[in-house]
């Protein structure tokens, strides 16, 4: 029971940091519809800058500051959020499958960085050593889980809130009509660009942080964390979900997390050891058929907003009411 307990919190602390992701990625979507393919570039950038600004000194690069975790965290933030609104001020003047393209090839070049500038993270061996929130919990593994569950959730929920706000602020109201009608808020006075580079900037700060809380859960970090399948797990929460919930990108990262999780456990039991590496492509058919599922009941996702269909008394009087106002 206590090990179920424990992996349970393992389990959300996992996919919590997921829900911070997609709540970024919703931001730059959801909100002002940013194809941003590239997002686990963002999540590395955040990663790597909060290990070096808080793992002890290393010899073999550098970094190593020993600094706060918190500091960590809000370190990777600034940087995450510098490097999303220098990646927005140069690819937002394309759209859709040219901005994808772009963004995605920022994702490729922070991952080769990453792999090759030794020096600086640790190449291909990573870097380890990450201070762990409750470190000294380690050794009691449900009170260590636990604690680190009550951090993360907290955090999302910090995050959850503050976007909540904002999309229902003047400046989220200007994101969603640039959304709908760029060229109505343009009349009305309003930048386009600079206010796509403000939420690509906050999405990718969020995304950052994301990246930091994970270092600091593991305690390892490594370039084959941030491959493109991170970006594809987390658009696949986000549709689920449903794309412009905050609500749905955090319920629809434990219900995807949840199926690949329990995917990956299934193919372990189900196929012998010499097997398991191809049977791990099963995990993405298992996520592909739920997506598909869910867009034929939910077109939407779960939580997005739906079409608003007048109902068959309603729409008969209408027609009524114009025909004889007709004749």
């Amino acid at each position: 029971m206590m090990d179920l307990l424990g992996y349970g919190a393992f389990f959300l602390t996992t996919a919590l940091i997921f829900s911070l992701v997609t709540l970024g990625l919703n931001l730059q979507w959801g909100l002002i519809g940013l194809f941003n393919v590239g997002l686990a570039g963002f999540v590395a950038i955040g990663a790597y800058t909060s290990a070096l600004l808080t793992t002890p000194d290393d010899a073999a690069r550098l970094g190593g500051f020993g600094l706060p975790i918190l500091v960590g965290w809000l370190g990777a933030m600034v940087v995450g959020g510098i490097a999303a609104a220098l990646t927005g001020m140069a690819t937002l003047r394309l759209r859709s499958d040219y901005l994808a393209i772009t963004t995605f090839g920022v994702a490729v070049v922070v991952q080769l960085v990453a792999l090759n500038a030794q020096k600086l993270t640790g190449g291909p061996f990573g870097i380890g050593f990450i201070p762990r929130p409750f470190g000294s919990l380690a050794e009691a593994p449900l009170l260590f889980n636990l604690s680190n569950l009550a951090v993360v959730s907290a955090v999302t929920l910090i995050a959850y809130l503050a976007l909540e706000h904002l999309s229902r602020s003047p400046w989220g109201r200007v994101l969603k009509a640039l959304r709908e009608d760029e060229r109505a808020a343009i009349s009305l006075g309003k930048s386009a660009r600079f206010y796509r580079v403000q939420a690509f900037a906050v999405g990718g700060a969020i995304m950052a942080l994301a990246g930091a809380l994970q270092a600091h859960f593991t305690g390892f970090i490594a370039p084959d964390n941030y491959l493109p399948i991170l970006t594809f797990q987390v658009w696949v929460m986000l549709i689920v979900g449903g794309s412009g919930s905050n609500l749905g990108a955090v319920i629809g990262s434990i219900l995807v997390w949840g199926i690949w999780a329990g995917s990956g456990t299934l193919t372990s039991v189900l196929f012998a050891p010499e097997q398991q590496a191809r049977a791990a492509s099963l995990q993405i058919v298992a996520i592909g058929v739920m997506l598909c599922v869910i867009l034929l009941i939910r077109p939407n996702g779960l939580f997005g907003d739906r079409p608003r269909r007048p109902r068959l008394g309603k729409q008969a009087k209408v027609t009524t009411a114009k025909s004889s106002s007709g004749s």
